[in-house]
């Protein structure tokens, strides 16, 4: 029994989850060495009287929720065209515009919110489709391409709400982007739970995922084999438009307003990050989503950590860029092939040692 569980470990530190992994427990070992109460949580009331949980814990969990779904959706895109699209916070710009635009139109219920998402979803899979249409039609390079919407996203968000940031309040607004009554766990934490095991779903009992790496790993073999590469390159497409208008509504229902400049700003940088953390090929072909959703846990457990260091705001991202240039390049293939050298150099010597010894 011992010997398969360290076998299991021993397999899992040798795939492509060993560096997020590692990564994640240095950084619990961190924080629990510099404060051991850093992953407590707490039961507490909030400001409506319903019964929640809190800590640091719950917060990366939380605050992560937004740039967990894109990096679902990044992962894909990055998987089939070889590329990323670096325009996905501003297509969550406009979705969250068309969303706030809709709830302000009427009364806020649960079927304008419906109505609104839905709206605001046709919107973000049109805007997406632009990019993929660039891409897969006309063979433009993905970061190119997306560098139209990446410029022109925000302000186009910012004309339809008439250049305002309005506010949106209703209860269930706030449920969506806070807690629903008797339920100690925030909403966006669930609604990520159900899009990670739709997106399983999606992805492992039909044959979707299998097409989308065999087109970025081999696109004329995919064709070959009667793969449209076109068709499954709108369709990560399609998937991108569904991940950033998930991400813009939750957003929009957790702050209470739409504000074009600043909804999920750089979030894009971060979804690439975490696609690369999670020791995805950043030049396409096989894709781990357990990996890229690592990954974005990662990310928000640094920024949570040098926040509580009292680290300002403004110097977080020049750390985070150290420290994720360091994760980065130690899961490189350059560094991988360099242990391995190293390890086959002192295996057999220690084999050699063994049988001497014998």
């Amino acid at each position: 029994m011992a010997n398969k569980i360290l076998g299991r470990i021993k397999k899992l530190f040798q795939s492509q989850l060993a560096i997020p992994i590692i990564a994640l427990l240095i950084l619990v070992i961190f924080n629990l060495i510099r404060d051991p109460s850093f992953f407590s949580i707490a039961i507490k009331k909030n400001n409506l009287g319903n019964t929640v949980l809190s800590g640091n814990l719950v917060s990366i969990l939380n605050g992560a929720s937004e740039l967990v779904i894109l990096s679902i959706g990044m992962t894909l895109v990055t998987s089939a065209t070889k590329g990323q699209d670096i325009s996905i916070g501003a297509a969550a710009a406009i979705a969250g515009s068309v969303f706030v635009k809709i709830l302000r139109a009427g009364t806020i219920n649960t079927g304008s919110v419906i109505f609104g998402i839905l709206l605001a979803c046709i919107v973000a899979i049109l805007f997406c489709l632009f990019n993929g249409v660039l891409i897969a039609k006309f063979n433009i390079q993905p970061m190119i391409a997306s560098l139209i919407l990446y410029t022109a996203g925000r302000p186009i968000a910012y004309w339809i709400n008439g250049g305002a940031t309005p506010n949106v309040e209703g209860k269930i607004l706030t449920y969506i982007g806070g807690f629903i009554p008797h339920i100690a766990i925030p909403t966006p934490i669930l609604v990520v739970i159900i899009f990670i095991l739709l997106m399983n779903l999606l992805l492992k009992k039909t044959t979707l995922g299998l097409y989308i790496q065999s087109v970025g790993i081999n696109e004329r073999a995919a064709k070959l084999n009667g793969i449209n590469p076109v068709l499954m390159k709108m369709l990560v497409f399609v998937i991108l438009g569904v991940c950033v208008t998930m991400a813009g509504s939750i957003n929009v229902c957790r702050i209470g307003l739409i504000n074009h400049e600043t909804i999920l700003l750089d979030i894009e940088m971060d979804a690439i990050l975490a696609v690369a953390i999670g020791g995805n090929s950043l030049a396409g072909g096989k894709f781990k989503l357990s990996g890229s959703i690592l990954g974005a846990y990662i990310i928000q457990a640094l920024t949570i950590t040098l926040y509580a260091m009292k680290v300002s705001s403004t110097a977080v991202k020049a750390y985070k860029a150290v420290v994720i240039i360091i994760i980065v390049v130690a899961g490189s293939p350059v560094v991988k092939a360099w242990l391995k050298q190293l390890k086959d150099k002192v295996l057999p010597k220690a084999k050699t040692e063994k049988v001497e010894a014998k």
